[in-house]
């Protein structure tokens, strides 16, 4: 009994072990002569033989942001889709939400034809697939972008990146099913897997209204398993219409329907989203979902960087960095970004500037202070001259000298004037005038209009005069 266990114990770690190998199974690009012409592995095509897929039937790609998810669905004998193998993606930059500009480093959402000519084997990143980006929808909402690829080498500016083991897989399944017939590949790009909850939990994101439009794509894959026939028309997408008219992406949609068989379908399928929808919000109420930054899921990965090239870049998933928080929190978190990305915009404005004139040949901008605030402040804190008594004349005026309080003696007398040299009488310096008593306080405000300001800038001292110079001619 004891052996029959330990037999079924290894061959359930064995079936583990095949589960886990081709999760982690890696082509070997060392061994790699030509990755135009890289031939799948003898499991992949097992596999696909197992489901029933030939190696050159059609395939759809489907992403997932928040999960960092890559998908490669493959048609059976049936002609119905099934998933073949799921990637983890490796990088993609920015946050959920269409791309809308050339520059800002967001990742296309929507449904995408990838044609032969978009399969690109020379590309700096090892090899590429053009998303086709900007599509008719994106074109007719005034979108702008160029360049938006599925690529390796594990580094996005608007792109989503896989490995240069993952890309080269990716690219071979891509030029088989091109092989075998198939005219476009499609591609489908989403925020997140469009389920009750996820919806629910995303219900106050300023992008779900166009996510609302995606889903009746999504919906309509997830009940028939093929892949819907996409038009643009009003500037949104339509799925799986059926009209005799013609389809412009801008002008008004032609009179159309639905396939009976489908809208049957859908009906069913609407009724259980929307009950389970309702749960949701109960579940969320008072709730909201905090959307990470790039710089944020970076951080969650920060330690598969290491020991790599700097270029690589894996950025992690929104589900491990985001968060539920209450709306207070939530708010307090968003102001606090605003305040750090205003200082950001302020401090770089000033560095701009600051290189321009140094480019010109400018000198720098010196900050000065205010004169008139300083003249104020400066009268304000002058302290008024004391008065010197009798003996005060007498004293060396050593810096260290003790100050002798002024007594109540009465004014000493008044030098006479000294004739100056063209016979006009000179008038004595103001410091050897005699101090002159207070005046009565009737007085005070007569006086103190009289009084002159008090110089701003300092008064050299006079040099204190002999004795017998203040009691004589």
């Amino acid at each position: 009994m004891r052996f029959r266990n330990l037999i079924l114990t290894v061959a359930v770690a064995a079936a583990l072990a095949g589960c886990t190998n081709e999760t982690l199974d890696s082509v070997n690009l060392s061994s790699v002569k030509n990755k135009t012409e890289y031939q799948l592995s003898g499991k992949m095509v097992s596999k696909m033989r197992e489901l029933g897929m030939q190696k050159t039937s059609p395939i759809l790609l489907r992403i997932f942001k928040e999960e960092g998810t890559l998908e490669v669905w493959k048609a059976n004998t049936a002609n119905r889709f099934q998933l073949l193998k799921s990637y983890k993606i490796c990088a993609w930059s920015g946050k959920l939400g269409p791309k809308v500009k050339e520059g800002d480093r967001q990742a296309p959402e929507g449904f995408y034809p990838l044609y032969p000519r978009q399969l690109n084997p020379n590309s700096s990143y090892y090899l590429a697939i053009n998303t086709g980006y900007p599509n008719t929808y994106d074109k007719a909402n005034g979108r702008t972008g160029t360049h938006l690829m599925i690529h390796g080498a594990c580094s996005s500016s608007g792109c989503y990146s896989m490995t240069d083991e993952q890309i080269i897989e990716i690219f071979a399944l891509a030029r088989d099913a091109f092989k075998g017939g198939q005219e476009s590949v499609q591609l489908q790009a989403f925020p997140f897997r469009m389920t009750a909850e996820n919806m629910a939990r995303h219900r106050d994101n300023p992008n779900i209204d166009f996510w609302k439009m995606l889903k009746v794509g999504y919906d309509q894959f997830e009940v028939t398993k093929r892949p819907p026939a996409v038009n643009v028309c009003e500037r949104k997408y339509v799925f799986n219409q059926q009209s005799e008219g013609q389809f412009n992406a801008t002008a008004q949609c032609p009179p159309m329907s639905t396939p009976p068989a489908l809208q049957m379908a859908m009906a069913s399928y609407d009724k259980d989203f929307r009950r389970d929808y309702e749960k949701a919000l109960k579940k969320y109420q008072g709730m909201v979902w905090y959307e990470p930054t790039e710089a944020e899921r970076k951080a969650v990965v920060a330690d598969q960087r290491k020991g790599r090239e700097l270029a690589y870049a894996p950025t992690g998933s929104s589900l491990d960095a985001g968060k539920l928080l209450k709306v207070s929190e939530l708010e307090k978190k968003i102001a606090e970004q605003k305040g750090a990305e205003e200082a950001k915009q302020a401090a770089l404005i000033q560095k701009e500037a600051l290189e321009k004139a140094a480019r010109e040949g400018k000198g720098l901008p010196v900050p000065q202070a205010n004169p008139l605030e300083r003249s104020v402040e400066q009268a304000a804190v002058q302290p008024e001259p004391a008065s010197k008594s009798l003996w005060d004349l007498f004293s060396r005026n050593e810096p260290n000298a003790s100050p002798v309080a002024p007594t109540a003696a009465s004014p000493a007398p008044q030098a006479p004037p000294q004739p100056a040299a063209n016979g006009q009488q000179e008038v004595p310096p103001a410091q050897d005038k005699p101090q002159v008593a207070a005046a009565p306080a009737a007085n005070a405000q007569a006086q103190a209009a009289e009084q002159p300001a008090v110089d701003q800038a300092p008064i050299d001292q006079p040099k204190k005069r002999p004795f017998w110079k203040i009691w004589g001619n």
